[in-house]
């Protein structure tokens, strides 16, 4: 057994930062169903309903909190709103990659995205 114990490496003025940073960034993109709104609108736009039917507890707040995903309002009637992931979440790529190959080594995941996952597809494949 590991002995935890044992100082870890690196002072607290060298992580300290760097905990400053991870916890901005997981702010940014926690909540419950943030990572899950994004990867949604990583595939393509989504009107507000769309997104309701995939997660019924979406709210417009959590859409629109922290500039990670973009809301065009269209002058029509009804009027028609559409999200999108903006430019800043797109870089979250690598990280939807790095869950799916996660999930594909067998960590608490539904049989479909596993199988997908392990058959070297990607979810993402073509998302832009």
């Amino acid at each position: 057994m590991q002995n935890h114990t044992e100082p870890c490496e690196g002072s607290y003025e060298e992580v300290a930062p760097r905990h400053d940073q991870i916890r901005a960034a997981m702010q940014s993109i926690g909540g419950k169903w943030k990572l899950e709104i994004l990867w949604l609108l990583s595939h393509r736009m989504h009107r507000f309903n769309e997104l309701r039917r995939a997660i019924p507890v979406v709210t417009q707040h959590k859409l629109e909190s922290d500039g990670l995903i973009s809301r065009t309002i269209y002058p029509e009637v009804p009027p028609r709103v559409e999200y999108a992931i903006a430019e800043p979440a797109r870089r979250l790529r690598p990280v939807f990659e790095a869950l799916f190959a996660w999930m594909a080594e067998g960590r608490n995941a539904s049989e479909p995205v596993m199988a997908e996952a392990a058959s070297g597809a990607s979810p993402l494949a073509g998302a832009r």
